[in-house]
């Protein structure tokens, strides 16, 4: 069974920087397309970003273009997220998904396995 545990999440002030961590296991890594989605209360789950491994196609979501950036380590089964300028309106609960194939982009449904969640909170 494919498991996705995530970390790095935290509290940061404004133009701060954060990476989080997603770690797969339970499947080939180089098999999977790593999303990474955001919810803030009261708003609905986006994708900030992804990864597709099988194609090496990379997303960013216009909010986050610039700022962020994906990378992974293969030796480790892990996909990061690089936050950079970090602003209030970054502040959500962070969520990687993992979709068996490739590129899927930020369409959350197409993706079939999901981290617990990490709460990234950014200061004014």
């Amino acid at each position: 069974e494919v498991q996705l545990v995530e970390s790095g999440g935290g509290l940061v002030q404004t133009g701060g920087s954060l990476r989080l961590s997603c770690a797969l296991s339970g499947g080939t890594f180089d098999d999977y397309t790593v999303g990474w989605f955001r919810q803030a209360p009261g708003k609905e789950r986006e994708g900030v970003a992804c990864f597709s491994l099988p194609d090496r196609v990379f997303y960013y979501g216009d909010p986050v273009k610039g700022r962020f950036a994906v990378s992974s380590d293969h030796a480790k089964n892990t996909v990061y997220l690089q936050m950079n300028s970090l602003e209030p309106e970054d502040t959500a609960v962070y969520y990687c998904a993992a979709h068996l194939g490739g590129y899927v982009g930020s369409n959350l449904h197409a993706y079939e396995h999901w981290g617990q969640g990490t709460q990234v909170t950014v200061s004014s």
